[in-house]
């Protein structure tokens, strides 16, 4: 089958042209793909990417030797390999692809984005919809220009529902990731002070975010969207087809009953069970709860089966996790932090019951002209609250007088955090992906345990 493919390229002595529609045909036959030779497996389809400090088609030839059945290079690479495959351009050519992928499924594609919340959202919407139907969808953070691509290559034949999650940090980068990924329905999270260096502050986001809205009112598409926010009824005119939730109005409705350890919610409108039991934290997840269960009742998952789908999801990766280490316990959510998540976290923390309570923030990053003044922002907010002891760490937090201990980095950090004797703590450990503050607490599996 690939020699018949091979024989329509038209070719030179040392590489193959190919088109989109030749390569997809290779694609079926070599279902999975990588970027990295470090993770490379038998069979795989090597794409040749780059970057500011890597060259992908360097390590072609590498590829090939290590078991991949083609690499797909941008330059020219030396030697006679007929399993070189020369395109214009291999991340092009990698979304080309996907697109054209995407194009083979008549399914709902879910495409969610938002400043904060769309990880954790993407995945309580993809446990209660893979409760009843087979559903691909993101891992981990793979919601970039590369990621989302590879996430859509990974949908198979056998795919009824995607959920497609999408970061962004500038203008115009949702609107291209729907152009490969052609969302039929869309979910803002919410629109917050996040990337304000790359969007130019509030209004930029919510222009940014609602590229996704755009897509879906061109295309007549359906929205999932959170009552409580004014600004998404404003960014959504126009759009025919909104499911609403939220705390008083929309199909689904709910409140928070119980915060601690975990968030307890009582559903009260739009479904047969009343009290949620999450094995989350903070009142910041409500809203995410609620969008998982106005997408599962929209899509006629069965009640029992959404319930236990959120009941049983427990948060890794550093989000929201919470730990025991002796007598303490540790809220870690130390993969991103704007200033939004931060207050959000540190509001929701001070409201927990405990005499002793510890905050060790890392810097929130992209923040441009404003990061100064954000930081500012939120010393001043841990100032009106009681703490046994408040770490800053790193970035803007060192621009400004406080009375708070500052150490540069995470590696400083947990040189102090080890030297301390607490006892019957809390703590709350969160900062931007770069500040790596999850190094703060031991690796090993022995001195620390995640509650489940």
């Amino acid at each position: 089958m690939e020699n018949t493919i091979l024989s329509f390229f038209l070719t030179c002595a040392k590489i193959f042209i190919v088109t989109i529609e030749a390569l997809y045909q290779i694609f079926l036959q070599h279902f999975s793909i990588q970027t990295d030779t470090r993770k490379l497996r038998q069979g795989d389809l090597f794409f040749a990417l780059k970057g500011p400090n890597f060259n992908g088609n360097e390590f072609a030839l590498k590829a090939l030797d290590a078991g991949a059945a083609y690499a797909i290079v941008d330059e020219n690479i030396s030697g006679n390999d007929r399993r070189i495959i020369k395109v214009a351009d291999a991340l092009e050519t990698l979304q080309q692809l996907a697109k054209y992928h995407r194009e083979q499924f008549n399914i709902p594609f879910i495409a969610i984005t938002g400043s904060n919340g769309k990880t954790t959202t993407k995945e309580l919407v993809h446990v209660v919809l893979s409760s009843h139907y087979k559903t691909y969808t993101t891992q981990g953070n793979l919601n970039n220009h590369i990621g989302i691509p590879l996430t859509l290559l990974r949908v198979r034949k056998d795919a009824e529902m995607a959920v497609i999650e999408m970061g962004a940090n500038h203008q115009k980068e949702i609107e291209n990731y729907c152009v490969y990924t052609q969302p039929t329905h869309g979910i803002i999270t919410n629109c917050g002070k996040a990337h304000l260096e790359g969007f130019g502050g509030i209004e930029g986001v919510r222009k940014a975010k609602g590229e996704l809205y755009d897509f879906i009112r061109e295309h007549s598409g359906t929205i999932f969207a959170f009552d409580d926010y004014d600004y998404l009824h404003s960014m959504s005119n126009g759009i025919k087809n909104i499911v609403w939730y939220g705390t008083s109005n929309g199909e689904i409705t709910g409140h928070v009953l119980k915060n601690e350890p975990f968030l307890e919610i009582d559903i009260t409108k739009g479904a047969s069970f009343n009290k949620v039991e999450t094995q989350l934290i903070g009142d910041y997840n409500l809203p995410n709860i609620l969008c998982a269960i106005a997408v599962g009742k929209y899509f006629k998952v069965p009640d029992k089966k959404i319930k236990w789908a959120i009941e049983t999801y427990v948060a890794s990766n550093s989000r929201s996790q919470l730990i025991e280490k002796g007598t303490n316990r540790i809220i870690l959510d130390a993969y991103n932090a704007n200033p939004t998540s931060m207050k959000a976290a540190i509001e929701n923390f001070s409201k927990m019951h405990a005499d002793k309570k510890v905050l060790m923030l890392g810097a929130m990053m992209e923040l441009g002209k404003e990061s100064v003044n954000e930081h500012k922002n939120i010393v001043e907010l841990i100032n009106r609250h009681h703490w046994e002891k408040v770490v800053l760490v790193g970035g803007d937090f060192d621009q400004f007088k406080n009375d708070h201990c500052y150490f540069n980095n995470s590696t400083e950090a947990k040189a102090w955090f080890e030297l301390q004797h607490f006892e019957n703590t809390y703590m709350l450990i969160k900062g931007s992906r770069s500040m790596q503050m999850e190094k703060v607490l031991p690796s090993s599996s022995e001195e620390v345990r995640e509650i489940t």
